[in-house]
C-alpha cells in the first residue's frame, strides 16, 4: 500500500492550477487490493472538465499528516461505501478486498492507498477546508512527465479528492 514513488508537488499545467497540488498516481492494472478498490470506486465520479472526475467524500476522501519532514497522504473510503460495491459484486475474485485494514484516525473509513514524500510544501487551506488531492488513474508505470503527456492525449484520468 505504500508506494511513494507515485506521489508529487508540482503545479499541473493540464488544469491550470494556482500553485503546486499533491498528485498521487493510481494503477488501475495493479492487483493490490486497495488499487483494485480504488478502479471500482472511480466509477462513481462526475465528470466536470475533460478527464477530470470529482468524487464525493464518502466515495474517495484523502487525509493528510505530516510527521516531520515527511508528507503523507491517505486514500480512504466508507466501510459502507466497501460493503455496497462488494454486495453488488459476487465474483470472488473481490473477496480481499473485505480484508482492506481500517483507517487509524477514523473507525468508519478504511485505507485504500499510502503515498508519502520528503517535502516541506504545506497543503493550503481555503475556508477552512485543505487543498484537494489529486489522484492520477493511470495504467502501468510511468514518470510524471509521461501522465501529462497521456493526460493531454485522453489517456489518463484526473480524479480529485476532498481532502482532511
Amino acid at each position: 500500500m505504500d508506494d511513494s514513488a507515485r506521489m508529487w508537488i508540482t503545479s499541473v499545467p493540464a488544469l491550470d492550477l494556482d500553485g503546486p497540488a499533491v498528485l498521487v498516481g493510481h494503477d488501475c492494472t495493479s492487483r493490490d487490493a486497495g488499487e483494485r478498490m480504488v478502479s471500482l470506486l472511480l466509477d462513481r465520479g462526475h465528470e466536470g472538465e475533460e478527464g477530470v472526475f470529482y468524487l464525493l467524500p464518502f466515495d474517495l476522501s484523502a487525509r493528510y499528516e505530516r510527521t516531520g519532514d515527511r508528507l503523507t497522504v491517505v486514500v480512504s473510503t466508507s466501510r459502507e461505501v466497501l460493503a455496497q460495491e462488494l454486495a453488488d459484486r459476487a465474483d470472488p475474485s473481490y473477496e480481499d478486498l473485505a480484508d482492506l485494514p481500517g483507517d487509524a484516525a477514523d473507525g468508519d473509513r478504511v485505507t485504500l492507498l499510502r503515498r508519502e514524500c520528503v517535502t516541506d510544501f504545506v497543503p493550503a487551506e481555503q475556508g477552512g477546508e485543505k487543498q484537494p488531492v489529486l489522484l492520477v488513474d493511470h495504467d502501468g508505470s510511468a514518470s510524471l512527465a509521461e501522465l501529462f503527456v497521456r493526460f493531454d492525449e485522453g489517456e489518463v484520468g484526473i480524479a480529485v479528492l476532498n481532502a482532511e
